[in-house]
Parts: structure tokens; C-alpha cells; sequence
């Protein structure tokens, strides 16, 4: 049976590489690779050059904001992943421009398009940063996909990422309540694994910074780490698995930055990783299965011993790291 037409945004991106890597590993034949304008694509020609003969991933230039644009991209497609959203390694000058109304506006250009055109299913990338931090979350209890970040904590302290994802989701779900198209998101942990991407993304910098020495406890930014390739199969699984509905928190557990860092210092005990005294995240309740929802689907996750030689690898094969 033939694979339906889908649509990636942020398709040579770092999570959207991998998504497009993946359709083609499944057996799509049409994709379309929805792209920053004037960013580089060439790696997801490549990507296809490596697959089947019958593929094909044509290449939209659509900046988000733009709904023509996006449009354009959508039409003719039965399924997005809308993947594409702004992560800065640098704080933002101007987080409203810079990061929140790119993050909504854009989703909802994006289920606009999907609404007129017929999509079947939007598989929406959302973040644990849409999940943490919440100061009001109840204690002893593991974080799940109930939780939604505290936007008047984030604003306080000037944390513009998870205001931007956490209005970006919730756009969405009042879209989908006034207008009913069908979307299911995932919110992927701390995202590791190889780079198909040239330049470097900032969930991979995490271990680079750590590699190299930082402090940074990752106080309002953590909850796990999950290899890349595992959020790409997540979206694949919940395009194609009709009784998936709702919130999908995609780690390979929960667990304290500082056992991150600590195993991080054991498989590469020649780099200056920081040692950590007490919780870096302070209250957090470890869950070995807290993407059981997933897990229910049929995802195995890869170890992440796996992920984190896998990501220093590529690393370290593209400049990133000595």
C-alpha cells in the first residue's frame, strides 16, 4: 500500500533531518521538505540520493510566518510533522519577535494549512519545555504529560523558550477544540544523537558545553535526554497509529542533570565534566518509563549510553568537539 504524500517542516533541521530520514527508511515516496529561506538543504538531497530511486523530497523555502508560503508546502500532502520553531543558542534580544510569535504564529499558519487542504493528521514537535519547569507541580509525583509549564515563573526569570513552546502548544489545542482537525504532539526530552545537519543545534551544544567543562545545571531546561533517531520513529508512530490522540512525552526517562553528567564523565573520563553535588533539579521524581505512552505504541528506546557515544561521535567528526 502506498505511502501518503507528508509534509516536514523544519526539514534540515536537526529533529527534521531525521524525520525525513526516516519517512524514507518507511517507505515514503513523496515528501515535502519545508525550509527556512535560504538555508541549506543539501543534506536532505543526499538523504534522498541514499534511498530508493522512487522517492522524492521536493524542497519548499517557507518561513513559517508566511502562510502563503506554508501552503504552498502543505498542498497535496494527507500529513505534516510541523517540527519547524526558533532555538537560539544565544539569548534573544527580542523574545516576542525573535521567539514566541514565530513559535505560534507559525503553528497556527501551519493547521490553517492543514484545516484548507484536507490533511489527515498534523504530528505537532512540541518540548518538555512545554511540560517544565511548573512550580505548582504536585510533589512526590513524576512529571506526565498532564503538566504544563509555568508561563508567569518563565517570564520572571526571563526564560523565553518554554513561554514560546507552551503558548505554541496550547494554540494548537484551541485550534483543534474550535476547528477539529486531528493533531497529536510529542514533546521530546533533551534531544541527542548524530548530526545530519552541517551547523550545531542547541540539545547537542548541552553535551558539547558539558564535554568542555560547563556548570550550567540545566536547572529549567531538563528532564532527560532521548536519541534523535527515537523522536524521528515517535513521529513516524503517531502519523500512522489511527488511536494515538493527545500529549506524547517522548525521554528515555526522568532523571537529574547531575546522573546525566556523572555517566557522561564515566564513558569519557578525559574531558573536564563537572561533578555535581545534590539535585540539579530540584524536587524532580525519576521515572524510568515516563514515556509509557509511547512505549504502549511499541517504541523501544535506545540506551542512552548509546545516544550520548553516538552524539560525540558526530560531534567530533564535524569540528565540534577535540
Amino acid at each position: 500500500m502506498a505511502k501518503e504524500p507528508v509534509c516536514v517542516t523544519g526539514a534540515n533541521g536537526f529533529i527534521g533531518s531525521w524525520v525525513v530520514r526516516t519517512l524514507l527508511e518507511a517507505g515514503y515516496t513523496a515528501i515535502h521538505a519545508s525550509i527556512f529561506p535560504g538555508s541549506d538543504p543539501s543534506h536532505l538531497i543526499d538523504l534522498q540520493a541514499a534511498a530508493s530511486s522512487n522517492s522524492k523530497v521536493r524542497v519548499f523555502e517557507a518561513d513559517v510566518m508566511d502562510g502563503e508560503a506554508v501552503a504552498r508546502a502543505v498542498e497535496g500532502c494527507r500529513g505534516v510533522f510541523h517540527i519547524a520553531s526558533t532555538c537560539t543558542l544565544e539569548d534573544p534580544k527580542d523574545p516576542q519577535r525573535e521567539l514566541v510569535e514565530p513559535a505560534v504564529n507559525g503553528t497556527l499558519n501551519v493547521l490553517d494549512a492543514a484545516k484548507k487542504l484536507g490533511v489527515r493528521r498534523v504530528v505537532l514537535t512540541s518540548s518538555i519545555s512545554a511540560l517544565v519547569p511548573n512550580s505548582v507541580w504536585p510533589k512526590d509525583k513524576a512529571i506526565d504529560e498532564s503538566s504544563w509549564t509555568d508561563l508567569a515563573y518563565c517570564k520572571s526569570r526571563q526564560k523565553w523558550y518554554p513561554v514560546s513552546k507552551t503558548l505554541a502548544e496550547k494554540a494548537a489545542w484551541e485550534f483543534v477544540e474550535k476547528h477539529g482537525i486531528d493533531v497529536v504532539s510529542i514533546l521530546p526530552a533533551t534531544c541527542l544523537g548524530p548530526l545530519l545537519q552541517p551547523n550545531l543545534n542547541a540539545s547537542c551544544a548541552v553535551l558539547q558545553q558539558l564535554l568542555q567543562g560547563s556548570k550550567d545545571s540545566q536547572e529549567y531546561h531538563w528532564l532527560g535526554a532521548v536519541h534523535v533517531k527515537d523522536i524521528a520513529k515517535a513521529q513516524v508512530l503517531l502519523f500512522e497509529t489511527p488511536s494515538a490522540s493527545g500529549r506524547y512525552l517522548c525521554t528515555n526517562g526522568i532523571y537529574q542533570f547531575a546522573d546525566f553528567a556523572h555517566k557522561v564523565s564515566k564513558i569519557y573520563p578525559q574531558f573536564p565534566v563537572h561533578r555535581f553535588v545534590g539535585e540539579t533539579q530540584p524536587g524532580l521524581v525519576a521515572c524510568r518509563d515516563a514515556a509509557k505512552r509511547l512505549i504502549e505504541l511499541g517504541l523501544v528506546f535506545t540506551p542512552l549510553e548509546v545516544a550520548i557515544r553516538d552524539t560525540v561521535e558526530s560531534l567530533r567528526s564535524k569540528g565540534f568537539l577535540q
